[in-house]
């Protein structure tokens, strides 16, 4: 799936449409950094901010927003607790010694309807403390942590949201658990090292600072979309908002429904 950059002005009316707040990329200080590690403190933060009432009233929204359940009877819930979503991390593509292959990105709570339909509450840390930034359809997130948490026990999984894939590394490998990753590293996986030098390949010049990222592109690199896949929507209308792994805050656009492994 590919991230493309929004004006802030779209992205202020999106989050404004669903009653989301928008991140701090918005504020003249800039994106504020997530925390390293997800501490029981921000998980509780990440639940307290899911379940408020505000938030529950626009889940209610959300999945009513195509006719599949009333507005009045969705009776959206939050299950389970709030886990870590890790996305590739600049500093690992740029070779920083020392830098782990993903970082924070932002906590994941699984919502659900009356009806069954579900969706992740992305919670992330703002200058105005944890607030919910994006409703996303489906549950990637915590499919994903499973699957990663089955096929490599202690590892981490950890998204490359260029190309909408999804990995778990542990030790020196990188394994990967969607068909975007296959086409990556290959069915058995690849070495840390050799996973560095693909990212490196891609997107080692299209890092935030760059004369690309200079352009507008969304957290400094991007590629080019498959059959329009990533074209940026309003999230009202189904759509998913994405923190730039760049940093450069909320942007919107559709959760991919191809099939997944």
């Amino acid at each position: 799936m590919t991230l493309r950059a929004t004006a802030a002005a779209a992205v202020l009316a999106a989050t404004a449409l669903l009653g989301l707040a928008p991140l701090a990329a918005a504020a003249p200080g800039g994106p504020v950094p997530q925390p390293e590690a997800a501490t029981a403190e921000n998980r509780a933060a990440a639940t307290r901010a899911a379940t408020a009432p505000d938030t529950l009233a626009t889940l209610s929204r959300f999945f009513a927003r195509e006719g599949k359940v009333s507005l009045t009877a969705a009776q959206p819930r939050i299950e389970g607790e709030a886990i870590p979503v890790n996305h590739l991390s600049p500093e690992f593509v740029a070779g920083r010694a020392g830098a782990p292959v993903a970082r924070l990105e932002f906590l994941a709570s699984r919502a659900v309807s009356s009806d069954g339909q579900q969706a992740a509450l992305w919670t992330a840390r703002t200058a105005a403390g944890w607030q919910v930034v994006n409703i996303a359809t489906g549950d990637d997130e915590f499919r994903y942590a499973r699957l990663g948490a089955e096929k490599l026990p202690g590892g981490t999984v950890f998204r490359e949201p260029q190309i909408d894939a999804w990995y778990v590394t542990g030790g020196s490998r990188v394994l990967p658990l969607d068909e975007d990753a296959e086409r990556a590293v290959g069915a058995g996986g690849t070495s840390l090292a050799a996973y560095r030098a693909r990212v490196t390949g891609a997107y080692g010049d299209k890092l935030p600072g760059s004369p690309y990222a200079g352009r507008g592109m969304a957290g400094g690199y991007t590629e080019a979309p498959a059959g329009g896949d990533g074209a940026p929507v309003a999230a009202v209308t189904g759509g998913a908002g994405a923190l730039a792994l760049g940093g450069c805050g909320l942007l919107l656009l559709r959760r991919r429904r191809a099939a997944r492994a």
